[in-house]
């Protein structure tokens, strides 16, 4: 699996080569750093581990720093797992950029949403407001919560006000639209999930 972690930049917009105009996501992707490789001898599975980021030495906690040092890196903000289909390709401290996709190609975006706070039915699921008319006295509420006498309950999972965002969201079926190898820049088409300077997963697409 294709995949690489980045940090959201913001959104601008680029012009095609027919003259379309297109709203694209600026992520700054890689480089990742090969931090660990899991075999199925010693962890039961396989999988590659990559570090991005930087991150001064003295936040970083005594098995971090030993695990860093092992794989001869200096320490990274960020650590995940992928499963790619040849771990024998990865060796410790290999360098994983933006080159490896390709413009034109679909990925899918997962990054953690904005927070929101408490926010009440009508934001948090755009349920319908009230009548704002004269003698009405219900205007922003969650509306009926339930039958009397029977079930005498208000049913699990009723659209509720409560906490909004800050949830882990995936958009699938992105297009990538322009690499700049060179910055470490992928553009992709329309929005991706979560604030700026968050960090963003970018996967290909198994659609």
């Amino acid at each position: 699996m294709k995949a690489i972690m980045g940090k959201k930049l913001g959104m601008t917009q680029v012009f095609k080569e027919d003259g379309r105009l297109v709203p694209v996501t600026v992520i700054e992707a890689g480089p990742m750093l090969v931090t660990q490789i899991k075999t199925k001898e010693t962890d039961g599975y396989e999988a590659v581990q990559f570090g991005y980021g930087t991150v001064k030495e003295h936040n970083v906690n005594k098995p971090l720093k030993g695990h860093f040092k092992k794989a001869g890196i200096g320490a990274k903000k960020y650590l995940r797992e992928f499963k790619v289909s040849d771990i024998n390709a990865y060796k410790l401290a290999d360098e994983v950029g933006v080159d490896i996709f390709e413009e034109g190609t679909t990925v899918d975006a997962t990054a953690t949403s904005k927070g929101k706070g408490f926010q009440g039915p009508i934001k948090r699921h755009g349920q319908s407001r009230g009548p704002e008319t004269h003698g009405s006295h219900y205007h922003r509420g969650p509306g009926s919560m339930g039958m009397c006498s029977t079930p005498s309950r208000v049913y699990k999972g009723k659209k509720l006000a409560g906490h909004m965002g800050a949830v882990q969201v995936t958009v699938k079926n992105l297009e990538v639209v322009q690499i700049d190898k060179e910055n470490n820049l992928i553009l992709i088409k329309g929005s991706v999930p979560g604030p700026k300077k968050g960090l963003v997963l970018i996967k290909e697409s198994n659609r």
